[in-house]
């Protein structure tokens, strides 16, 4: 009856694998390339969760 006021998980996760792509940049943009793969092997984890939802 309130459907309207859950929030809804995939613009949740959506939100968070946005965040996320913008540290990586940010990572990438320092040099850090380790930790930036490390962030987007997190990031395609992410996004497979998102597509099976």
């Amino acid at each position: 009856m309130l459907n309207f006021l859950k929030k809804d998980p995939k613009k949740k996760l959506q939100k968070l694998i946005n965040r996320k792509l913008e540290q990586a940049r940010d990572i990438q943009r320092s040099g850090d390339i380790k930790a930036y793969a490390l962030m987007m092997g997190e990031i395609e984890e992410l996004q497979k969760q998102f597509d099976s939802m």
